[in-house]
């Protein structure tokens, strides 16, 4: 099959990094300034737009040709400006993203990072930035510059030559780094992924602008009122400053050694010595809270249509899950307040006093309202879905902890049967009004904390921070001892695995570990293999003294801040990437299956899928028992969804 290599050079008046690409396009001022290419090893070619040069019949007929692969770095900008700019259909089932693929093999989604860890002969053009800010951004109106807001190529040719020069080198370094990765190629059912993660950030997600609108108003007019009442309580110039609210508390008789941060505030307000210094502690903690941060996100993002595109990345982390961007839909907060309609529709009023009189400090209930501002659009509704207890399942599958497999085949109830095998109680004891009832709190927390190796030390921190429940070292020990007691083949995978890696690093040898999983050696990279057909990879392994652990262990490059760093790892970290990786696969698996039946899928967070759904079309049910159906690669696995229908994002 042919390739068609491809990298623009554009303009517009949105920042591209805050709103997305999406955003970007949308602005009345986007075009495509300069389009670089080329056919397999062809010459490259730059087609400068700005000068009424046209692209090519045969570069037209290419980009709507299934039978030649068009390929760029971030193919999501490529086909998304190219799609506007001419007014096509960009299939993405006909397209490849390289930086999706360097991801894939441990490597940076940034092509300069990329082609230095590859180290390539060829690299990117560093003027390539200053270029950019001059041509592609607005510019600042001055007296020198005759007070105009854009740049122009007859502004400074020599500058457009480099600009049309460094838009030619792109093509050459994204044309290496593609003939280098080609060595490990993609599943095919991972470009088919690829093409409906395309497909999902194209149709993006409503967002109701009243809700955004409101409350970012909400926030500033509470936040305003909260300054002037410290103000009046302090006497201070500024109670946002650190520095003079310190001072006032200690005048207070009040040291803060520790500081004025999240983690010892309540204690501070608690311990408060007069009501003024607790009301003044209150307004500090209600608003340092940043709560309107995601609306503002959604509002520099939204199209003109009112959707919210582009939010998802493919292969954001090492494992192959999504990761977030723009608003981060992968980190939302909570919704606890019991009436969340009705919180809801005050916001929408705008009666923002009644919001603070019904629900306390605005910046909570804005926080617990963030979800409700993405909505299905007129005529349908959300079907919400989700594995559950998706890792607890795939370890337990994957390990062959066989009284846990029969549970999620038949009451699902973990916690319960955990805590039963813990405890050595019978497990028709721990419900609701018995005494072993509180046992189920511990067989939860250490069900969800316990299946990667963790130690009775952090198990502690980690109970006390994600579920609030508060255990002595002694307790953290006991549940800890517990629990690997009654989970001892979860337990095996943690030193097969490591042993497994570590021999494949040293010998450059295949070892199978079990259910498809093996690790590979290649030069230069570790591969763990999935049942699924994909793998996981490890840049540059070797085999380290481990400071933490005093012992030899697996180590790795990874990327992180844009570069490639040393991290090592250990049987217990290795386990939870592959399980991770697993569920993600299962997701994947059920996300196809769930687009060939007609669903529209708008969101997926973690192992969730939120669908745009017209009504009468469709039903929770239909849609849990295609996420319950057997995966022919994973025999045996127990999978189980539940779900539930809303007029707006929520969590049931």
């Amino acid at each position: 099959m042919r390739t068609l290599q491809i990298d623009i050079e554009t303009y517009s008046g949105i920042d591209l990094l805050k709103a997305g690409v999406y955003k970007y396009v949308d602005s009345p001022h986007f075009e495509i300034l300069l389009f670089g290419y080329a056919f397999d090893d062809d010459p490259i070619t730059v087609i400068d737009l700005t000068d009424f040069e046209e692209l090519p019949e045969d570069v037209i007929a290419a980009l709507a040709d299934p039978a030649i692969t068009k390929t760029a770095f971030n193919a999501n900008f490529e086909r998304t400006c190219i799609a506007k700019h001419f007014g096509i259909v960009c299939d993405p089932t006909q397209w490849q993203c390289t930086a999706v693929w360097a991801r894939a093999l441990g490597l940076p989604g940034n092509l300069e990072k990329a082609a230095e860890a590859l180290g390539l002969e060829t690299q990117k053009d560093a003027r390539g930035k200053n270029l950019i800010k001059y041509f592609s951004y607005p510019c600042k109106p001055t007296k020198a510059n005759g007070g105009r807001t854009r740049n122009y190529p007859y502004h400074d040719p020599e500058k457009w030559q480099q600009y049309i020069n460094y838009n030619r080198q792109d093509v050459v370094v994204e044309r290496e780094i593609r003939r280098a990765l080609a060595k490990y190629p993609l599943p095919d059912s991972e470009w088919l992924l690829w093409a409906l993660d395309q497909t999902i950030n194209d149709t993006g997600v409503l967002m109701d602008a009243v809700i955004a609108k409101n409350a970012i108003e909400c926030n500033e007019i509470f936040i305003s009122n909260a300054i002037a009442n410290a103000k009046s309580l302090t006497g201070l110039d500024n109670p946002n400053s650190l520095t003079q609210l310190k001072n006032w508390l200690a005048d207070q008789g009040v040291e803060t050694p520790d500081g004025i941060r999240k983690e010892n505030i309540t204690d501070l307000i608690e311990t408060a010595p007069t009501a003024e210094v607790k009301k003044v502690l209150e307004l500090r903690r209600d608003t340092g809270k940043t709560s309107v941060g995601k609306y503002e996100a959604m509002e520099r993002s939204v199209c003109s249509d009112d959707r919210i595109r582009g939010v998802f990345k493919f292969y954001g982390a090492g494992t192959g899950r999504w990761s977030g961007q723009i608003f981060q839909p992968q980190n939302l907060p909570q919704n606890k307040i019991p009436d969340l309609a009705d919180a809801r529709s005050v916001l929408r009023s705008g009666d923002f006093e009644m919001l603070e009189m019904l629900y306390g400090a605005p910046p909570f209930v804005l926080s617990q309202l963030i979800r409700t501002a993405l909505t299905p659009k007129p005529g349908c509704r959300f079907i919400v879905a989700d594995f559950s207890a998706i890792e607890a399942r795939v370890i337990a599958w994957l390990a062959d902890e066989n009284w846990a497999l029969e549970v999620f085949r038949t009451t699902g109830k973990i916690y319960e049967a955990a805590a039963a095998q813990m405890f050595k109680v019978p497990v028709e004891t721990i419900v609701k009004g018995h005494v072993n009832y509180d046992l189920r709190a511990r067989g939860k927390v250490a069900t969800l904390g316990l299946g990667y190796a963790m130690g009775a030390t952090k198990f502690k921190d980690t109970a006390e921070k994600s579920y609030h429940i508060d255990f002595t070292e002694g307790e953290a020990k006991d549940i800890v001892a517990k629990w690997r007691s009654a989970n001892k083949n979860i337990v095996k995978p943690w030193y097969a695995v490591e042993k497994a890696a570590q021999r494949a690093t040293q010998d450059k040898v295949t070892v199978d570990v079990a259910h498809g999983v093996r690790f590979r050696y290649a030069p230069g990279i570790l591969f763990a293999e999935l049942p699924g057909g994909r793998s996981l990879a490890y840049q540059k392994p070797r085999l380290e003294i481990q400071e933490k652990f005093q012992k030899n262990g697996l180590v790795f490059n990874t990327p992180k801040k844009g570069t490639m760093l040393k991290e090592s790892t250990y049987g217990g970290k290795l386990v939870e990437n592959l399980v991770q990786a697993i569920a993600r696969d299962c997701l994947a698996v059920s996300m196809m299956k769930l687009t060939e039946e007609g669903y529209n899928i708008v969101m997926h967070v973690h192992d969730e899928v939120i669908i745009e759904a017209p009504e009468g079309t469709g039903s929770v049910e239909n849609v849990t028992a295609i996420m319950g159906q057997p995966i022919p690669w994973a025999p045996r696995l127990p999978l189980k969804a539940a779900g539930y229908e809303c007029d707006f994002y929520m969590k049931d």
